[in-house]
Order: structure tokens, then C-alpha cells, then sequence
């Protein structure tokens, strides 16, 4: 078992900030003090973990001293600021924003798909986008035995990935809307009861090609995770009034052909991938099927006669946790692996 060292994790407060914490517990993460940093006006907090309750501090410059390793879940801003700090400190960094992903000196880590990047001699590593690192669990059994020419993702991503308040702000207004009341928006710039938007991040303007940010995160993001710039990749993103749980329907063409039931076997034997794919029973993954679950869900696998060696998928994963909180943790975990004595001393 590896040796115990300080974690901190910074913007613990937020969605993804207090699933990191509870993973690391669930997890067993070899923690011997950890420490929670976030906003003003969540100091005086406090959040529970291994049966004590932890307080809530500011975030600082000199906040990182006798850490070891910190996961970042605070925005770009946040990140940007303090994670080279850290990283001067001699802090691990894994970091939750999109500040460093396209940074040629920063590798984004989905374990499962290329964990041979996490090195002893790198201290900053960034983790995918929520809808990302579902697709790529999906994708790289496929990519490693057929290549993959193209690839078109239509992500249905729940309100969570817009953070607390957008969940609240669905549940609100739904009810407002059942009541027959009206409601003020704070998060959306449209009504997300019983509605769909195709826009993310809500508050982000389109591209000159007319892609929204996250659609362009999540072509070069593949492209980076997979190692290969020359996958043709196209993405709509929509925001759907789910809690929890990103949806992904992705049409793909290999370079070689392979057949839905190759397809199917690769991906069950994938890490981290479980397949549910028995239409005729009506068995196919669903957001509420993933809500607190580790695993990816991958079914309706079919093949596409309308493109050359294509296939048709549907993917769903927890954004929060393989989508985010479970990722960081992985990564870190490798971290130890890798080469605890030199990184960590001991």
C-alpha cells in the first residue's frame, strides 16, 4: 500500500469539488490530512470525511505548503493563478478546467486509455472534459483494432456539468412551472424545464464556424487523449433537463471494418466499460442508470450501412464521476504507482 501523504483539493464546495472527496474516501485513497480550499463564502464550512468534519479554508498563495498533491475543481481562473503556484511548491497538480489541456507540456489522463503519460517527471496533468471522457472510453478499443476515420457526437449533458446552481435552477423552475408561477433564470438563458438547449457553456458566444466551446473542447480533446490529430471529428452539444448523467449518441467510421460484434466484444473487454445492449428487452443505457456509478455505459451498437465501416453507438456516464471527480482520483492513483519514492520521497 502506498505511504500516506496531504491532499488538498481546491474548490471542494462546488459539484465536483465534493464528489472528489467522496471518492477519495470511497476509493481509500492514502490520505493523511486532507485539506478543502475554496471561496469566501464557503470558509467556515466544513465537509465530512472518514467520519470528521473538515473546515473549509481560504485559497492562498502559501496554501500549499506540506501538500503533496492537489486536485484542482475551480475554474480556469482559479487554475490559471494557483496551480503553478502549487506546482512551485512541489505539489502534484491534477486539474479539472480546460486551462491546460491543449498546453503541449500538459498530458490530459483518462487511465484507462493512455496511462503510460503519467511520469515522474511531470507535475501538472489535466483531466478531459465530462462528455470526453466518456467518449474515449468508448473509442479506444475501437480506435486500437480499426482505426477511426470520423467520428460525429451528438452529447446530451445533464444541468450538473453547469455546476449546483444549475441543478437547483431546474428543479426550481420545473416546479414554478407545474404551479403555473413564473421564474427568473440565473444560470440558463433559456428555460432548461422541459425544454433542450444547444448551446454549452450557456454563457460562451459560437465560433466563427458556429461551434460552441464545448463542442471544440471535446474534437481536440479526443484527438490529444487518442494521439492522433487526423481523426475527423464533429460535435453538437445540448444541454437537457437531466440531473445527472451525459448522454452521447456518436456515429463513427474505421478504417478497417469491423463488424457491430467485434465491436461489441472490444468494448465489453474494455476497462471501466460495461455494455447494456439488448434493445429487444429494452435494455440500453440511461442517465439514471449512472448516477453515482463508476463504470461507463455503452449500447445500442449497430452498424451503419449509410457510411463505410460505420458504426452507431449510444454512451452514458456519470459526468461527475468518470466525467470528473473519479477520473482525478485514477490519475492520482497512478501518480503513486508510477514512481512514489522519487516524486514523494518515500
Amino acid at each position: 500500500m502506498a505511504h500516506p501523504i496531504n491532499v488538498a483539493v481546491v474548490g471542494a464546495t462546488g459539484a465536483v469539488g465534493r464528489e472528489m472527496v467522496l471518492t477519495l474516501e470511497q476509493r481509500k485513497f492514502p490520505v493523511v490530512r486532507l485539506r478543502l480550499f475554496a471561496s469566501p463564502k464557503s470558509v467556515g464550512r466544513t465537509l465530512r470525511f472518514r467520519g470528521e468534519d473538515v473546515p473549509v479554508e481560504l485559497l492562498s498563495p502559501t496554501s500549499f505548503e506540506a501538500t503533496k498533491l492537489a486536485l484542482f475543481s475551480a475554474g480556469n481562473a482559479i487554475s490559471r493563478e494557483f496551480a503553478p503556484l502549487a506546482v512551485k511548491a512541489g505539489v502534484v497538480v491534477i486539474d479539472n478546467s480546460s486551462a491546460f489541456r491543449m498546453d503541449p507540456e500538459v498530458d490530459i489522463i483518462v487511465p484507462e486509455v493512455n496511462k503510460e503519460r503519467v511520469r515522474h517527471d511531470r507535475m501538472l496533468y489535466a483531466n478531459p472534459n465530462c462528455a470526453t471522457a466518456a467518449l474515449v472510453m468508448a473509442l479506444k478499443p475501437i480506435y486500437d483494432r480499426a482505426g477511426l476515420r470520423r467520428v460525429v457526437v451528438t452529447s446530451l449533458q445533464s444541468v450538473s456539468g453547469a455546476g449546483a446552481h444549475a441543478v437547483q435552477e431546474l428543479e426550481q423552475e420545473s416546479r414554478a412551472l407545474l404551479q403555473g408561477q413564473s421564474y427568473t433564470r440565473s444560470v440558463f438563458p433559456h428555460q432548461i424545464a422541459f425544454n433542450v438547449i444547444p448551446q454549452i457553456p450557456q454563457a460562451n458566444a459560437f465560433a466563427l464556424d458556429g461551434s460552441a466551446g464545448e463542442e471544440t473542447k471535446i474534437c481536440q480533446e479526443t484527438r490529444k487523449i487518442l494521439g492522433d490529430p487526423h481523426i475527423r471529428i464533429s460535435v453538437t452539444c445540448v444541454r437537457v433537463p437531466v440531473y445527472r448523467g451525459h448522454s452521447l449518441s456518436v456515429n463513427i467510421e474505421t478504417a478497417r471494418r469491423l463488424s457491430a460484434r467485434d465491436a461489441r466484444e472490444l468494448i465489453r473487454a474494455f476497462p471501466g466499460v460495461e455494455v447494456i445492449d439488448d434493445p429487444a428487452k429494452q435494455l440500453y443505457p440511461m442517465p439514471i442508470m449512472v448516477d453515482g456509478k463508476d463504470a461507463v455505459l455503452v449500447g445500442r451498437i449497430r452498424e451503419d450501412a449509410s457510411a463505410e465501416n460505420g458504426l452507431q453507438l449510444w454512451i452514458v456516464g456519470d459526468n461527475l464521476r468518470k466525467g470528473a471527480a473519479l477520473n482525478a482520483v485514477q490519475i492520482a492513483e497512478r501518480v503513486l504507482e508510477v514512481d512514489a519514492s522519487k516524486r514523494f520521497g518515500m
